[in-house]
């Protein structure tokens, strides 16, 4: 029962910024965190970032490291990754979710560690 949508997706000019945000809606059991993932044509869907919903860490894959930041939002029940400095490379379809549990810190990257996904939302940056 728990619905995640993402928005924020585009066309943009490498160089330049997007803002995607993932709404949470129904009630999850528990909350350990949020994450982004990516999947770009031809190839297998990627840890992009993560934040834990309490204390509000965050991990980064190194590819965005410095360039995308994200945060969370409890009253209004989101999650947003700010993108600057755009680059083709970044081109894929960008999916939120969120995981009830984790047993490790370090299984906050593992796409199998999350229980909930969004529809995905296309991001393309053209040079």
């Amino acid at each position: 029962q728990v619905h995640l949508v993402e928005s924020g997706g585009g066309l943009v000019q490498a160089g330049d910024s997007l803002r995607l945000s993932c709404e949470v809606s129904g009630r999850a059991d528990s909350t350990y965190g949020m994450g982004w993932f990516r999947q770009a044509p031809g190839k297998e869907r990627e840890f992009v970032a993560a934040i834990l919903w309490t204390g509000s860490n965050t991990v980064y894959t190194d590819s965005v490291k410095d360039r995308f930041t994200i945060s969370r939002d409890h009253a209004k029940k989101m999650v947003c990754l700010q993108m600057s400095s755009l680059k083709p490379e970044d081109t894929a379809v960008y999916y939120c979710a969120l995981a009830t549990s984790v047993y490790l810190l370090t299984g906050i990257i593992e796409e199998r560690n999350y229980d909930f996904w969004g529809q995905g939302t296309q991001v393309t940056v053209f040079s």
